[in-house]
């Protein structure tokens, strides 16, 4: 029986974690047992191994049958072309067998499934945090028994949430009953799925009777089939991929998946609005400006109307010939102590106001002094000359 790989540490035994899925290695988590095993389930066929791209084989290769591709690999990522050949390789009589825990966004579309993980999703994620215990099952049918396979190690599996049930044939499921193992037929041939790859490993195999769920597993490939096809393609695709990206740039791998691709642009949208929102010239609210009020004139013309409702229109009339005298001193620099014609001139002269108008608003003035009553129509009079004055002289 293989030993299982162990690392030192500090005279400490430590179980070598890496997921090579490689046929040449003797590790955990290596497929050195599942590659030479096949050797007891096809005894008479001849063995293979394809480093190539399937967008690369020839016509003659692809129209062969009587082969089986067999692919593991922590994912499976395939293109448009590289699809459509297994497609074509299958419907000659051929079986495709994929085990792998991510599969391409292309290969879901042209298998018409969904699981839950992208392939982006395994660049982003570290398989050591993964939980352990993988438990896998067989359905019956079309096996001849249902039992459970299980081992302490890693579980790095995942399951299909969607699948078109007129295409498609369940093969086995995980421990939460969720499947994980399907077959597609296409022409003459099938393409089988299978999301828990770790249950190829040496680590798992030699777990107990694990090595039962290896033989029923591969058993739905033909017993007729000429030549087993082990691929290293897809294995080393994922480290390829990664540093041809990486070139391109990280954009361009996040543009190639549709919601990685839009939730982007959504947000780089988001936030530009936002800096353009945000980006305004802000400032406090300004009140709206009210012109200055003229309180001294509203005291006067409170003050008149209070002498007027009293009916003293000789004391009303007194105030306002006092306020015109103030306003000519005030605004003209002329003397009012004498108001003659030498004063009606000159006032003619600053203001510009006509002389004769001028003789009546000094004429009502002198007679304020020397007449004891004034009737209303006189105090209306003497208003307007005022106003008239004072509105034309502003």
């Amino acid at each position: 029986m293989l030993a299982l790989a162990f690392t030192y540490n500090k005279g400490q035994r430590r179980l070598n974690q890496r997921l090579s899925f490689s046929k040449k290695d003797k590790i955990p988590y290596g497929v050195y047992v599942a590659y030479h095993n096949l050797d007891f389930l096809f005894p008479r066929a001849g063995f293979t191994e394809n480093n190539k791209s399937p967008a690369t084989w020839d016509s003659a290769f692809l129209a062969s049958a009587g082969q089986a591709l067999i692919i593991i690999s922590p994912q499976f990522i395939a293109n448009e072309v590289e699809l459509n050949n297994l497609v074509i390789f299958a419907q000659q009589g051929n079986d495709v067998f994929i085990s792998s825990r991510t599969i391409s966004y292309d290969a879901q579309d042209m298998f018409h499934c969904r699981t839950p993980y992208s392939e982006f999703a395994f660049m982003m994620s570290d398989a050591d945090d993964e939980e352990d215990s993988l438990d896998v099952s067989l359905t019956k049918p079309p096996f001849a028994y249902t039992s459970d396979f299980t081992y302490p190690g890693k579980r790095f599996d995942s399951h299909f949430y969607k699948y078109d049930t007129s295409i498609t044939g369940i093969l086995g499921t995980n421990k939460e009953g969720f499947v994980n193992f399907i077959r597609l037929k296409t022409g003459k041939g099938n393409i089988f799925l299978h999301l828990a790859p770790l249950a190829f490993t040496n680590y798992f195999l030699l777990h107990k009777k694990n090595e039962g769920y290896f033989n029923e597993a591969l058993s739905v490939i033909s017993k007729d089939t000429r030549t087993v096809i082990w691929d290293e393609y897809f294995r080393r695709k994922l480290f390829e991929r990664t540093d041809n990206e990486s070139s391109k740039g990280w954009l361009s791998v996040l543009f190639k998946y549709p919601p990685f691709k839009w939730g982007l642009l959504v947000a780089i949208f988001t936030l530009v609005l936002f800096i353009l929102l945000e980006s305004r010239r802000k400032q406090r609210y300004i009140p709206p400006f009210s012109k200055p009020h003229n309180d001294s004139l509203d005291f006067v013309k409170t003050i008149g109307r209070l002498y007027y409702e009293k009916n003293d229109h000789r004391d009303l009339c007194r105030k306002m010939g006092q306020y015109f005298l103030e306003h000519v001193r005030s605004s003209y620099k002329l003397t009012t102590s004498k108001l003659d014609s030498e004063f009606i001139k000159m006032l003619h002269f600053k203001s510009g106001y006509p002389e004769e108008e001028l003789r009546q608003i000094v004429s009502i003035i002198e007679q304020v002094d020397t007449t004891t009553g004034i009737s209303d129509a006189r105090v209306a009079e003497f208003h307007r000359h005022l106003e008239k004055f004072y509105r034309e002289t502003r």
